[in-house]
C-alpha cells in the first residue's frame, strides 16, 4: 500500500479519544460566562450608561462618546479578568468566513513602562484594510479604506485570550462590505412593518423581532485521512472515489449511538458554546455515515447568525484538537446525503406572542393567519430571489438530491391549513353576522386544535410550515445564514407594508376592520395558490406541474443569481432601506466570482489527481499484469495460455482504454478552462465554467472510479470512501 495512505490509515486506527477535564458545574452555572451580556453591563455600568446602551440595542439610538468610554472601560476590565490580552473587531466580510485583526490592550508610556488602554474610540470604530476583501467593484485596490463599527445589539465575548467585538464592515463611502449590515437593515424594516400590522390586533405591541433557529449539519473525518486527500484539503469535497458497498442504505446511522471519539468532540464543543452563550440544545447522528447535526434554541436573528458564524469557527478549531476535520461542504461525498443548514424562522412580539403560532382565541388566530398568509404571498412573489439567496457552487450538488429540496421554490403548509385557506377564500365584501360568526368560530377559532395533528414534515419542500415557524430547508451548510435571513425578512417587511396599505384603503372606503382584513387575505390566498405544494418535490411530475404553474426551476447558480440584480429586486431592497443598487450589484458580482473560482479550483485539483495519482497507479498495476501475462505465456502452451490469460488481457485493455479517456478528458477540460478564463464578464465566465468545464468532472470521475475497482487495493494511493466514512 502507498506510504501516504498506509500511514494515514495506521494513524487513524490508533486514535484514542482526547481526555477532557471539565468540572462538574451545571451548565446554568457557567452559561454565558465569557459574554459581555446585559447582566454584566448592568453590574459594571452606571444606570444612565446602561439605559443608553439598551436604547441603542432596542431602538437604534446613538451612543455618546462618554457612554462609549464607560462601556469600553468596563469591557476591558471584564475581559482581562477572563484572560484577554488582545481585542478585535469581529466581522463577517463577503468571503463567507469571519475576520479579525488582533490588537494588544497595552500601550507604552514615556517612562519605558506600559499601560492597558481601551477607550470608546477603539470600541466604536476601527479601520481595517478593505482592499483585499471581496467588494464587487465598490472599492479599488488603491482605495483600501474601510471601517468596522460596533454592533451593540450583539454582545462582545472572550474567545481564548481575545476580546471579540461584533461589528459591521462598510466601505469609506458607506456601502456595506459584509453580511451583517444588510441583515440589520432588514431586521429594522421587518420590525416596523410587522409592528404596524400587529396593532390591528393588539395595541400593546411596540416591537417585533425576527427569530432564527438554525440546524447545522456536518461531516467529521479523521484528520490523517483528510490530509491524504488533496481534493478534500483544497475543495472540501471528494472529486474522486467509488461508493462503498455499504453506505447509508441500511439507515442505521441516523440517530444511532454516537462514537466515543465523536461524543468527546461534541462535549468540548458544547462546553465552549455554553461559555460563549450559544444555547446549543440538540446533537445526533445524521443520515449519512460520519455525518452529524447540532442545533440551538431559537434566538433573535442577528445574534443567531453571529452564533452560527462563531460556532463554525469553533467546530474547526476543536475538531483539530481531537484529530478530526470538519467538512461543511454541502456534498463532500457522492452517493450519500449532503449537508444543509435549515433556517427555522418566525416573528415574536415584545408581548411574548409568536406571530406564526396560533392562539386560543379567534382574535389571536386571525393575527396568526394574517402573518401566515402574508408569508406565503411574500415567498410567491419573490421565489426567484429566495432561490438566489441559497445559490452556490456547493449547494448545487445538494439541491434536488435525496435529502434536500429541489431548486423549485414551493411552500408546504399541510392538508389541515390548506382546508382553512380554502374556507377563507370564500370571503368577499361585507360579511353577514352569521357568516362572520361561522368564519371566526368554526374556521379561525379551531386552528389550535387542528395544528395539534399537523406535525408531519415534507422533507422535499424548500419552505415548509412546521407548526409555529417556517423552515427554510434549502439553505446550504456552508452558507452564512445572514444572506437567506436578509432576503426573507426584507420580502416579508415589504409584503406587510403592502398588506397594511391595502387594508387601510378598504377601511377608509367603509369596510369594518375584520371585513377589510378578510378580503385582503382572500385576495392573497388566490394570488399565491400556485406556490403551495404538498407532494413529492423530487418527482418528475412536480417538475412538469411547476412549469405549468409558472414556477421557476433554475438548477444552477450562475443564472439563479440573476434575481439579485433584477429591476424588481433592486427596487425591493432600496424602498426597504436594505441595500442600494450598487450594493446589490456588488454582491451579484462577488457571488459569480466565487462560483467560477470554486469550479476553477476543482477543475485544477481534479486534473492533478487524475494525472498524478490515478493514471500512474493504473500504469503501474497494468505493468504488473503485463509481467504476469508474459510469465504465463512463457510456461503455457498457446491454447492453454489463451484460456488462462483471457481475463488479464481484458483487464490490460480496459485499463489502457480508461487511461486514454482520462487523459483526453483532462486535456479537453483544460482547454475549456482556458477559454472560460478569457471571458471578461463575470456572469458569462461563470456560465462557461458551469456549462463547459464542470461537465467533465463526472466523466473523469466515472473512469477513475472504475479503475479504483480494478486496481489492487494495496496500490490505490487515496484513502477510500469506506475508510473515510467508517473510521472512527
Amino acid at each position: 500500500m502507498p506510504k501516504i495512505r498506509f500511514a494515514a490509515l495506521q494513524e487513524s486506527f490508533n486514535r484514542k479519544p482526547v481526555t477532557l477535564n471539565f468540572s462538574d458545574e451545571r451548565v446554568s452555572q457557567f452559561f454565558g460566562s465569557h459574554v459581555f451580556n446585559e447582566h454584566t453591563m448592568r453590574e459594571s455600568l452606571t444606570p444612565e450608561a446602561y439605559s443608553s446602551v439598551k436604547e441603542a440595542m432596542e431602538k437604534g439610538s446613538k451612543i455618546t462618546r462618554d457612554v462609549a468610554d464607560q462601556v469600553a472601560s468596563a469591557m476591558k476590565t471584564w475581559a482581562t479578568k477572563h484572560g484577554a490580552t488582545h481585542y478585535t473587531h469581529w466581522f463577517q466580510p463577503l468571503t463567507g468566513a469571519t475576520a479579525e485583526k488582533h490588537d494588544a490592550f497595552f500601550e507604552p508610556t514615556e517612562n519605558g513602562q506600559a499601560i492597558e488602554r481601551f477607550d470608546g474610540s477603539l470600541l466604536v470604530q476601527q479601520e481595517p484594510d478593505a482592499s483585499s476583501f471581496p467588494s464587487g467593484g465598490i472599492r479599488n485596490t488603491f482605495e483600501a479604506r474601510g471601517y468596522t463599527a460596533w454592533d451593540p445589539t450583539s454582545p462582545a465575548f472572550v474567545m481564548g485570550t481575545t476580546l471579540c467585538i461584533p461589528t459591521v464592515f462598510v466601505a469609506y463611502t458607506g456601502e456595506a462590505l459584509d453580511y451583517k449590515t444588510p441583515l440589520l437593515r432588514a431586521l429594522q424594516s421587518i420590525d416596523k412593518a410587522a409592528t404596524d400590522v400587529c396593532r390591528y390586533f393588539d395595541k400593546n405591541v411596540n416591537r417585533v423581532t425576527a427569530t432564527l433557529g438554525w440546524e447545522q449539519e456536518y461531516f467529521l473525518i479523521d484528520k490523517a485521512l483528510f490530509n491524504a486527500r488533496p481534493d478534500l484539503v483544497l475543495t472540501g469535497r471528494s472529486l474522486l472515489g467509488h461508493a462503498p458497498a455499504k453506505g447509508q442504505q441500511l439507515e442505521d446511522h441516523y440517530f444511532g449511538s454516537i462514537p466515543e471519539r465523536v461524543i468527546t468532540f461534541m462535549r468540548e464543543l458544547e462546553h465552549e458554546c455554553y461559555r460563549l452563550g450559544i444555547p446549543v440544545k440538540t446533537r445526533h447522528n445524521e443520515v449519512a455515515p460520519s455525518q452529524y447535526e447540532l442545533a440551538p434554541i431559537f434566538s433573535e436573528a442577528n445574534i443567531a447568525v453571529d452564533h452560527n458564524s462563531l460556532i463554525m469557527d469553533l467546530m474547526d478549531k476543536i475538531a483539530r484538537r481531537h484529530d478530526f476535520k470538519v467538512l461543511f461542504h454541502e456534498k463532500p461525498f457522492a452517493g450519500v446525503n449532503g449537508s444543509g443548514k435549515h433556517n427555522n424562522w418566525s416573528l415574536s412580539t415584545n408581548t411574548g406572542k409568536n406571530l406564526l403560532s396560533p392562539g386560543k382565541t379567534p382574535k389571536n388566530n386571525l393575527m396568526f393567519l394574517t402573518f401566515f398568509i402574508n408569508t406565503i404571498k411574500a415567498v410567491h412573489d419573490n421565489a426567484d430571489l429566495l432561490r438566489a439567496a441559497i445559490a452556490s457552487a456547493s449547494n448545487d450538488h445538494r439541491l434536488g438530491a435525496n435529502e434536500a429540496p429541489p431548486a423549485i421554490i414551493s411552500v408546504f403548509i399541510g392538508s389541515q391549513l390548506t382546508r382553512v385557506l380554502n374556507e377563507l377564500e370564500k370571503v368577499e365584501g361585507k360579511l353577514s353576522p352569521e357568516f362572520k360568526s361561522e368564519l371566526k368560530l368554526n374556521v379561525v377559532g379551531k386552528i389550535p386544535e387542528i395544528l395539534l395533528d399537523n406535525t408531519d414534515r415534507n422533507r422535499t419542500s424548500p419552505f415548509a410550515f412546521t407548526g409555529n415557524k417556517f423552515e427554510f430547508r434549502a439553505v446550504g451548510s456552508t452558507a452564512n445564514c445572514a444572506q437567506a435571513m436578509t432576503v426573507l425578512n426584507t420580502i416579508m417587511a415589504d409584503q406587510l407594508k403592502e398588506f397594511k396599505a391595502e387594508t387601510d384603503a378598504l377601511i377608509k372606503g367603509g369596510l369594518k376592520k375584520d371585513d377589510a382584513l378578510f378580503n385582503v387575505l382572500r385576495k392573497y390566498i388566490k394570488a399565491s395558490k400556485n406556490i403551495l405544494f404538498e407532494g413529492d418535490g423530487y418527482s418528475d411530475e412536480w417538475r412538469d406541474e411547476a412549469e405549468k404553474r409558472g414556477l421557476s426551476n433554475i438548477p444552477k447558480t450562475p443564472k439563479a443569481l440573476d434575481a439579485y440584480v433584477s429591476e424588481a429586486t433592486v427596487s425591493l431592497f432600496e424602498r426597504n432601506g436594505v441595500m442600494s443598487k450598487v450594493e446589490a450589484e456588488a454582491r451579484h458580482e462577488i457571488l459569480l466570482e466565487e462560483y467560477f473560482k470554486k469550479i476553477q479550483i476543482e477543475s485544477r485539483v481534479l486534473g492533478d489527481m487524475a494525472g498524478n495519482h490515478v493514471v500512474p497507479t493504473a500504469i503501474a498495476y497494468q505493468n504488473t499484469l503485463i509481467e504476469n501475462v508474459r510469465g504465463l505465456k512463457s510456461v503455457l502452451d498457446e491454447p492453454v495460455f489463451k484460456k488462462v490469460a483471457k481475463e488479464q488481457l481484458e483487464m490490460i485493455t480496459e485499463i489502457s482504454d480508461r487511461i486514454s479517456r482520462i487523459l483526453a478528458l483532462r486535456e479537453d477540460m483544460t482547454e475549456a478552462r482556458k477559454k472560460a478564463n478569457k471571458i471578461e464578464s463575470a456572469r458569462d465566465r461563470a456560465i462557461a465554467y458551469c456549462e463547459e468545464v464542470q461537465p467533465y468532472f463526472d466523466k473523469i470521475r466515472y473512469e477513475s472510479d472504475k479503475l479504483e475497482l480494478i486496481i489492487d487495493d494495496e496500490r490505490w494511493p487515496l484513502p477510500k470512501y469506506r475508510e473515510m466514512l467508517f473510521s472512527k
